[in-house]
Order: structure tokens, then C-alpha cells, then sequence
């Protein structure tokens, strides 16, 4: 009984502190959202690497063309010529170049990997095939690639993921901070978005949404996400960022390394947090949220120790407190405190929940919808994330190997990655 009181009462002062955490997180959307329109927008380059056809691929790529910036550039880069992202890549560049050209002299197209479009926004595409990696991630090998073929007008490099369906107004929120030469690098997040919605897309929302809520004001303690992320191209050569991932797994969290080495902040937008529009199995999100996790214990220890020990005491509260309340009603006081011990760390979770949700309204505007049919699943399913927290912590710490895009990997260290199995289907 004396170990449930002293864990429970620790779960409490950690579920208020999370409770705290959320108001903050909202309270920084709200303040962020209220800034004026930023007009610093140099030239820069998109670098979308792709790897098999996402859902809705088209919707999502189709997005980059649509930005709300004078200038810029997208160099889509994938590992092979047949790779069934290609056709869509292709087809999205001859009707962009078809649509803007009527006004202008039509231009030359002189090979099939590298395709140029002009229009009324001054945006160039072009596609990259970058070849297989040997001894680093497939898409880190991509952008490896990539950042070679940049034009030399580029002030500022963009990466942005296949699964992410960016705003109008994405790339102008993103590239703004870098305005301070003091930031290090802007970054968004994602925010899952169910298509038919099913328990496995929600789980897998409600799980991502609790690493979301992690960002905020300081800038200090935020990370990298590698599907919206803007660098100064000054800053990247300065910190020899290619050669830094060099035999890396993890686009981002090399990054986040880097930068915390340099001491150089990391800007969160919370304008840029962006939707990832699609449904998953419950097979994929274990393999989805397992594969984070297994990355995490590589680059970032801490936090899977954190992630490990915080699931585990939460389980084990919430275990405890329903085996008392179900044998130790004659004990009053065990019985009252059990049931005040869950219903504070509930209340506090539900807070948080439904904090985070609100705030993610307030950008995901074109979704209300979908974010409003959020409501329940995001304040219930709560419930169940530290036991597929554990779960994924646990896993990482018997295996180190991951599938991620039909190609598996080992992680022997933040800098060495072995290619161990390639399946020619990506997933």
C-alpha cells in the first residue's frame, strides 16, 4: 500500500506538471498565431524525398506548388527511376508546367530527371534520382543528394515529407524565424488526421499528439521534425550538415544534435504544424510507433528512459488503483485514495488532451471536421498510450532493427547505419 501511495503520489505532481504543459502549448499557439505576416522571404529549395505512393501522394506533393511565396524552388528526389512515386511526380510537373505556360514561352524539358516548371509564383521543379544508400537510410541518402543539386540562388533549404500536406502559407511561417540569424533552424510538426477514422488511425493520432504538445516556447529543449524543417543554407555549410548525416538513420534527430552541439536554437512554428491525412492498421501503428521509439533509444537515450520508466509508472498506478479500489473497499482510506489518486491523474490527462486539440484548431483550420470527430477519441484513448509507450520502449530495448519504407535497417550507432534487407516494395 505504502509503494501505491508514494508512486501514485508521484504520478499526480507529474500529470499537473503535463497539465501545466498543455495551457503553456496553447497559450504559445495563441501568441504565435498572433504575429503579423512575416515579409522576409528569400529564395530557397524544397527538398521533398519520397519513397512509394503515400496516401493521397498527388494532394500532398500538390501542395508545395501552392504556396503563398514569391520564390522557391522543389526538388522532388527519390532512389530509383521506377519508383511508383515518379509517375505522380511527373505528372504533377507537365500539368503545372501546361497550366502556367500559357502566357509564357513554353520551355524545353531535356531529360525525364530533371523537369522544370515556371509560372506566375517563380517555381522551378525538378526530380532527382539519387540512387540507393549503402551505409545510411534511404532518405538520408536522398537528401544527401539533393542539397547538391540546389540552385545557387537558394538563401534557404526546406525539407518536407511525402506524408505531410503543408498550407498555402507553410513555407512563409517556416522560412520567418531564420529572419534571426541567432536561430538555428524552424521546425513544424505533424498531426495525424484519420481519413475513415478506426481505433488503430486514432491510437496512432492520440500517441503522436502527446509528442507534439512536447514543442513549444523554449527553444532550448525543442527538437527537429523532419517533414517541415527550414535551415538557413549559410548555417548548413557552416555546420557541415551533409557530412554530418553521413551514415545516419535519422534525418532529424541528426539535425537536433547538431544543433543543440552549436548551441543554436530550435524554433517551433506552431503555424507549421501540418496534417498527415491517412489510416493506418493496428500492425502498422505498432510498427510505426516501435520505430520511433527504437530510433529515440539511438539519438536520444534520455528520452526513451524517460518515455520507459514515466509508462511504466503510470501503468503500474493505474494497475494498483483498480486492484484496490476492486479488493480494499473495507479499507477506507486506501479505497478514497485510490479513487482520488486516478481521478486527479485523469482529470490532468484529459486537460492535456483537450488542450493540445484545441490548439492544433486553431492551425488546422481546412480539417475542423475531422479534428471536431477528434473530441472524444483524443480525450479517452489517452488512456491507453502509456501502454503502448511501454510496449514500444520495451521493444526497443531488445532490437535495434526497424522496416521503415520496405527497406530494413540496423542502428548500431547516432552515426552508423546498416542497409540489412532491401524489399523492392516501398511500404
Amino acid at each position: 500500500m505504502f509503494v501505491f501511495y508514494f508512486f501514485a503520489a508521484i504520478l499526480i505532481f507529474l500529470s499537473y506538471k503535463s497539465f501545466r504543459g498543455g495551457i503553456d502549448y496553447l497559450n504559445y499557439f495563441k501568441r504565435e498565431l498572433a504575429n503579423p505576416k512575416s515579409d522576409y522571404a528569400p529564395f530557397c529549395s524544397i527538398i521533398a524525398p519520397c519513397r512509394g505512393l503515400d496516401e493521397d501522394l498527388e494532394a500532398n506533393l500538390s501542395a508545395l506548388f501552392e504556396q503563398d511565396y514569391p520564390q522557391f524552388e522543389i526538388l522532388f528526389v527519390v532512389d530509383d527511376e521506377k519508383d511508383e512515386a515518379v509517375s505522380v511526380i511527373k505528372s504533377l510537373i507537365y500539368r503545372r508546367d501546361a497550366e502556367t505556360q500559357r502566357n509564357e514561352e513554353k520551355l524545353s524539358l531535356k531529360n525525364s530527371a530533371s523537369l522544370r516548371l515556371c509560372g506566375e509564383k517563380n517555381v522551378s521543379a525538378k526530380l532527382i534520382i539519387a540512387g540507393k544508400a549503402t551505409d545510411e537510410s534511404q532518405k538520408v541518402h536522398n537528401l544527401r543528394q539533393a542539397v547538391l543539386e540546389v540552385s545557387d540562388e537558394s538563401k534557404v533549404f526546406v525539407f518536407v515529407d511525402s506524408d505531410a500536406r503543408p498550407g498555402e502559407s507553410w513555407l512563409r511561417n517556416l522560412v520567418a524565424p531564420l529572419l534571426d540569424e541567432n536561430i538555428g533552424c524552424a521546425t513544424g510538426y505533424r498531426w495525424f488526421v484519420a481519413k475513415n477514422g478506426g481505433f488503430s488511425s486514432q491510437m496512432r493520432s492520440v500517441w503522436n499528439a502527446s509528442i507534439a504538445s512536447a514543442l513549444g516556447a523554449n527553444t532550448n529543449t525543442n527538437f527537429c521534425w523532419g517533414g517541415s524543417m527550414a535551415i538557413r543554407r549559410d548555417v548548413f555549410e557552416k555546420l557541415d550538415m551533409r557530412e554530418k548525416w553521413r551514415g545516419t538513420l535519422s534525418d532529424d534527430f541528426a539535425v537536433t544534435r547538431t544543433m543543440k552541439e552549436a548551441n543554436l536554437p530550435i524554433y517551433f512554428v506552431p503555424n507549421c504544424l501540418t496534417a498527415s491525412v491517412e489510416d493506418c492498421t493496428f500492425r502498422e501503428l505498432l510498427e510505426f510507433t516501435t520505430r520511433q521509439m527504437k530510433i529515440t533509444r539511438v539519438y536520444a537515450p534520455h528520452l526513451w528512459i524517460a518515455s520507459f520508466i514515466g509508462s511504466f509508472l503510470f501503468n503500474l498506478v493505474f494497475v494498483l488503483g483498480i486492484l484496490i479500489i476492486a479488493f480494499y473497499s473495507t479499507d477506507t482510506f486506501a479505497f478514497w485514495f485510490a479513487v482520488a489518486s486516478l481521478s486527479l491523474v485523469a482529470a490532468f490527462s484529459v486537460g492535456k488532451a483537450w488542450l493540445r486539440l484545441n490548439a492544433a484548431k486553431l492551425v488546422l483550420k481546412n480539417y475542423e471536421k475531422e479534428l471536431d470527430r477528434q473530441f472524444w477519441t483524443q480525450n479517452t484513448l489517452w488512456i491507453f498510450s502509456p501502454v503502448l509507450f511501454f510496449y514500444n520502449a520495451f521493444c526497443a530495448l531488445l532490437s535495434r532493427k526497424i522496416v521503415w519504407r520496405g527497406i530494413g535497417y540496423e542502428l548500431k550507432s547516432h552515426d552508423k547505419t546498416i542497409v540489412i534487407q532491401v524489399d523492392t516494395t516501398p511500404h
